[in-house]
């Protein structure tokens, strides 16, 4: 058996197990949240963060669905509503600040506050073996900008509970400073962006404007950035950094206030991103970051998860 085949039927078998632990419902005792619980799920439109949305809305969660466009996002809303489910829809454009900001004031308004945010919204406009950087400022802007300034403006509004809020960021496998293939070549920023006396948010920018100046003049393709999905790997290794950082940010909020913060890979998702060609399906790709949201215990902060497993950055 070679190594694709092995790693194929080990994908599988934790498949399983996740299907398994799926149906096994939660106890009263671990139900830490309530139909009063609000959660906001980014790009939920469709894809994951629909199914983000819906699996919440099982649990019994009230979930504010956002979407770029009005029309697919009330669409997407008015689906699960008809199925029973507490839903909500509200326009949201992640890279629009003004966007964010008439969002924030419209929840604090209706709902005065959120217990849970997931950062979905994302993008990526290369498929198969293309790696093409022509969106790059789109994709950075969307998939970093976009998460960094949710979290910025969202945090104020995260209600103190002795459960704690929490965060939940959709990241990528392809963004790991240490993956043994498509890490940054450049081994003193590696060294700078994992040491977390070094990490700053001035070096995660200076970092990503970096590689977008080099696109500009086309020196990109030799400056060591990761070979594969080139944009969308650095706009992923971008939200796994700001997610350690904020984790430390947030660490010294007092019991009753505590804001817990993770990221994870969803893997390669049948979705539209991935012109329908992943092995994993929405359902599937959603577990982790309503598991993540939900943990009765959640003690866990500044760390990258996939398939209900902590793995390294």
């Amino acid at each position: 058996m070679g190594n694709k085949e092995r790693a194929k039927e080990r994908r599988e078998k934790r498949h399983q197990e996740i299907s398994f632990l799926r149906t096994i419902p939660y106890s009263d005792h671990q139900r830490w949240w309530s139909s009063d619980t609000i959660a906001v799920v980014t790009g939920a439109n469709r894809g994951i963060g629909f199914e983000i949305a819906h699996q919440f809305a099982l649990h019994g969660l009230t979930v504010i669905l956002t979407s770029r466009e009005t029309k697919v996002g009330e669409e997407a809303a008015n689906v699960l509503q008809q199925g029973g489910l507490n839903v909500v829809f509200h326009q949201l454009d992640v890279v629009d600040p003004s966007s964010i900001e008439l969002f924030a004031d419209w929840v604090n308004q209706t709902f005065g506050g959120i217990d849970i945010l997931v950062n979905n919204a994302g993008v990526n406009f290369n498929a198969g073996s293309d790696n093409s950087v022509e969106f790059a400022e789109k994709v950075i802007g969307t998939n970093y900008f976009g998460t960094k300034n949710m979290i910025k403006t969202m945090t104020p509004l995260m209600r103190p509970s002795a459960s704690g809020a929490r965060i939940v960021n959709v990241s990528s496998r392809l963004g790991r400073l240490n993956g043994r293939r498509n890490r940054i070549g450049n081994l003193s920023l590696r060294q700078q962006l994992e040491d977390d006396d070094s990490l700053s948010e001035e070096l995660i920018e200076q970092t990503v404007t970096t590689f977008l100046e080099q696109v500009k003049d086309g020196s990109w393709t030799s400056s060591g950035w990761p070979q594969v999905f080139t944009d969308y790997s650095l706009s992923k290794l971008a939200v796994n950094t700001y997610t350690r950082l904020m984790s430390r940010v947030l660490s010294d909020r007092p019991e009753g206030q505590k804001i817990y913060i993770n990221c994870y890979c969803p893997g390669w998702v049948k979705t539209a991103m991935t012109g329908w060609a992943g092995h994993t399906s929405p359902e599937e790709g959603a577990d982790t970051a309503v598991w993540l949201a939900l943990l009765p215990d959640q003690f866990v902060s500044g760390k990258f998860f996939a398939e209900r497993r902590e793995i390294n950055y």
